[in-house]
């Protein structure tokens, strides 16, 4: 079964937006990298189960970014959601630290990552 494991949020002020996040809730700051698009570094928390990716916004609205399911088979999940609507076939991300495989569209257009699983630890 899917299990939603990761949310991003994007930040004008992404450090100290997870420092916000470890000092509240007490999440662990799990990876951190410069991003290679310019704007900052993402900083990549966990509550164990969850992992939470605070993003540098670069002019793009703050807030929910996206989120991500962990699945068992990229490729059939990616298949069964454009069966079921998706609005955009399977699309490779960057692999700098995002722990995503592929993302997708739902049919509203929102974004969802899938992957074999991110960094909780």
């Amino acid at each position: 079964m899917a299990q939603i494991r990761h949310i991003a949020l994007l930040s004008e002020n992404q450090v100290a937006l997870a420092e916000f996040y470890k000092a509240t809730f007490g999440m662990k700051e799990v990876f951190r990298h410069v991003s290679k698009a310019g704007g900052g570094e993402a900083v990549y928390l966990s509550d164990g189960h969850i992992n939470l990716a605070c993003l540098p916004a670069r002019g793009r609205p703050e807030g929910l970014y996206h989120f991500g399911f962990q699945v068992d088979d990229v490729d059939a999940a990616a298949e069964l959601a454009l069966a079921q609507g998706a609005t955009q076939p399977p699309s490779e991300l960057p692999r700098d630290g995002r722990f995503a495989e592929v993302y997708i569209k739902d049919p509203d257009g929102t974004r969802l990552d899938l992957s074999k699983g991110w960094k909780t630890s």
